[in-house]
């Protein structure tokens, strides 16, 4: 499996770009992150891709998850973001309001 890795110095936006991008072309994004500062960025990452994604009828959520992993030989914790697609079927009559950064239909 393949992940994003994001750093504390990644760009939020340039990483939401990515996102969206591997969600449009169907592919499965993960997202994997050591410290606290990288867990920050690849958070505000997902949330500005949800802003990018949300008009073009899908929606993402994460999951996330504690991994060991080996940087030169060390033994570190990761936490590893499983992102999850939802298609948004607009109806009529339904309004989408993420202004709050919330969705909702009604």
């Amino acid at each position: 499996m393949e992940f994003l890795k994001v750093s504390s110095k990644s760009s939020p936006a340039s990483v939401a770009g990515a996102i969206a991008g591997m969600v449009k072309d169907g592919v499965p994004v993960n997202i994997q992150c050591v410290g606290a500062g990288a867990v920050n960025q690849a958070i505000k990452a997902v949330a500005i891709a949800r802003g990018f994604l949300i008009p073009t009828g899908f929606d993402i959520s994460c999951a996330p998850v504690f991994s060991d992993i080996l940087i030169n030989g060390e033994s570190r914790t990761a936490i590893r973001l499983s992102v999850y697609v939802h298609s948004i079927s607009a109806h009529s009559g339904d309004a989408f309001d993420i202004a709050d950064d919330n969705l909702r239909v009604g």
